[in-house]
């Protein structure tokens, strides 16, 4: 079981090469809390000799100083590596570990059994063949066993261990080892889960881990890396499905070469085969298949390569090439499961970044249909996902991608959603199909484009939007801005927030997902009215930044201009018109924003007027001189 090989001494060169050609197997561990699977890994890398001696004297000290199993080598904490890790004794990041044996190489992801850190398992899982999920012997099966259970089907992860360790704390019995092996079977036929092999392990004491125990006579199963150097590894299967490479960079170094480079995610391609660009649609033929090392016959999954075709057609990173006769779906609506991945709830009209394969693009969530109870299967309504929640979702995209069903592509079906503001990731999902409404709604061309009304007004169409507390002046000035406009003979109109909400919006509250709602809607109507040539002012509070964003990214270069009415909130507070800020002060109004709701205040705004050292009259002249340099008016 060695990794050592005489090889090495005598001839590297071959040594290398026979490694360099081994079979790699991904594989993560997962279960609940301390049901042993650090300790496992550990085991693994050492009975695999892939630790070097100072590793070895590194973990006899930590064991003396953190460790566990009093005198003896504690193998947790050769992939604990995090302090917090060592001094609670659990796994709170994800822990990637390399190791071989004479038969196969292996990359193994450590992930956290805390409810806390699902997230971080969803990472782990995301590139893994096979799913090791640990069972402490005394506990059975537990909420984390299942809730990991349901995220590795839903992941795609087809081939299961079932670990049931710590088997030497209940005397080797094989009636428990029964027991949990069909209770566990029993809930994995719910969620899909049909290839699983149940093994009796004990991780400290190395029984079924590399050789077969003594104490368990009654088990005539594989041992754990048995197991695992001879699983099948599904390379073919991504083979047999249809071509699919997503373009990474377009390599142009002079005039006679264009090539696009990316890694094949599925099926075979070779020179001639008919393949065809999306989403735009348009199709040629393969001329040459590009590498390192020459050109190529054919390619397969798993390669990284570069297409030259025989036809000038324009294909830029984030489009995909597919196979001509079985290409992928195009769709700008879909139906998706996603994990929530962060404390700030996921909310629908908010949008985010979405990333699948190389693309970027605009999404929002619509609709969130359901979220799922991992415990019981059951589906409950959901307005938002909470962090860790996992919920089915309708989703909308700035523009048409190319795609296919997650269950049948991972690279071209699975994608992650990202803040539009932090950059941070903050979910992670699969494609199911694309919205019937997708293909059946299309933009209708009109003869009398926004640039013609603009020049039948003479005028530049744009919104003003104004931001700021409650009490600010927003309206006020927006008003005054409108009629200085309207006197110099433009086109305008004022949406005001009280107005919008006596009719477009009467049908919303205050909450987080109602505000983001509200302004998602003002959004839409502005962007219509932009595009009747008008200039609007909006008045709202817009509290989040990552609306207002939304907003500016409907409109064109130059067509949104965000007017901050920087007011201190004691200031808004003493002005208190409408009584409101007494009130949520004595809390009679939820969710009021500057006393128990965020303003996140605009970082970079066109025009910021301080109400405290100007008058309504001059805030408006500010602006107006502010928009004429801009060239929004003469």
């Amino acid at each position: 079981m060695a990794h050592v090989s005489d090889l090495i001494s005598t001839d590297i060169e071959k040594y290398l090469k026979q490694h360099e050609n081994k079979s790699l197997l991904r594989f993560i561990t997962c279960g609940s809390v301390d049901d042993g699977k650090s300790t496992v890994i550990g085991r693994l890398l050492y009975e695999s000799k892939m630790l070097f001696e100072d590793q070895l004297a590194a973990m006899e000290n930590d064991s003396k100083k953190w460790g566990t199993q009093g005198g003896d080598l504690d193998f947790a904490l050769l992939v604990d590596g995090l302090a917090a890790e060592r001094e609670q004794g659990i796994t709170i990041d994800v822990a990637y570990r390399f190791f071989s044996t004479d038969r196969r190489k292996f990359i193994v992801a450590d992930t956290p059994g805390h409810e806390q850190y699902t997230r971080n398992m969803i990472t782990g899982a995301s590139t893994a063949d096979v799913a090791v999920i640990l069972i402490d012997a005394r506990k059975g099966v537990l909420t984390q066993t299942r809730r990991h259970s349901y995220l590795v089907s839903l992941i795609g992860i087809r081939k299961v261990v079932l670990a049931i360790n710590k088997m030497d704390l209940v005397d080797f019995s094989e009636d428990v080892f029964r027991k949990i092996d069909e209770e566990y079977r029993e809930f994995a036929k719910q969620i899909g889960l049909t290839d699983i092999t149940s093994i009796p392990l004990s991780g400290l004491k190395g029984d079924n881990m590399t050789e077969r125990s003594l104490h368990t006579t009654w088990y005539h199963g594989p041992t754990l890396m048995g197991f695992l150097e001879t699983c099948e590894i599904d390379e073919t299967r991504l083979q047999k499905q249809a071509f699919r490479m997503p373009v990474q960079w377009v390599n142009r170094p002079n005039l006679d070469f264009r090539g696009f480079c990316g890694f094949v995610a599925s099926g075979v391609v070779k020179p001639g085969d008919r393949v065809r660009a999306q989403p735009s649609g348009r199709e040629s033929k393969v001329s040459r298949i590009v590498s390192l090392d020459g050109d190529l016959p054919q390619a397969v999954a798993g390669q990284s390569i570069t297409l030259t075709l025989e036809d000038e057609i324009d294909i830029s990173r984030g489009d995909v090439i597919s196979i001509a006769e079985s290409p992928a779906e195009v769709a700008d609506q879909f139906e998706a499961t996603v994990v929530w991945m962060t404390e700030e709830p996921l909310l629908p009209g908010r949008p985010y970044l979405l990333k699948i394969g190389t693309q970027l693009v605009s999404a929002t969530i619509t609709e969130p249909k359901y979220k799922v109870n991992v415990n019981t299967m059951e589906h409950l309504a959901a307005k938002q996902l909470e962090m860790n929640e996992i919920g089915v979702v309708n989703l909308a995209l700035d523009r048409p991608i190319a795609f296919d069903a997650y269950s049948e592509n991972r690279d071209t079906g699975g994608f992650i959603l990202i803040n539009r503001m932090t950059n941070n990731t903050v979910g992670a999902g699969m494609m199911h199909f694309a919205l019937r409404r997708s293909h059946n709604i299309h933009m209708q061309p009109v003869d009398v484009d926004k640039a013609a009304r603009a020049s039948a007004k003479g005028q530049k169409p744009a919104v003003l939007w104004f931001t700021g507390l409650s009490g600010a002046g927003k309206s006020t000035i927006a008003n005054i801005v409108e009629k200085k406009l309207f006197a110099m003979g433009r086109h305008t109109y004022l949406l005001d927030g009280d107005n919008i909400r006596h009719g477009l919006n009467k049908d919303l509250g205050f909450t987080e997902a109602d505000r983001v709602e509200n302004i998602r809607r003002v959004a839409e109507v502005s962007k219509l009215m932009v595009d009747a040539g008008l200039i609007v002012m909006t008045a709202f509070i817009s509290p989040f930044r990552s609306e207002r964003a939304m907003a500016r990214s409907l409109m064109s270069e130059g067509e949104f201009i965000e007017v901050y009415v920087d007011t201190p909130l004691n200031v808004a507070e003493d002005r208190d018109v409408k009584g409101l800020y007494k009130k949520a002060r004595r809390g009679e109004i939820a969710n009021f924003t500057g006393i128990s709701s965020p303003y996140e205040a605009p970082e970079l705004p066109e025009i910021r007027v301080n109400t405290t050292n100007c008058s309504p009259e001059e805030a408006a002249d500010k602006v107006i001189a502010r928009i004429r340099q801009l060239g929004l008016i003469d």
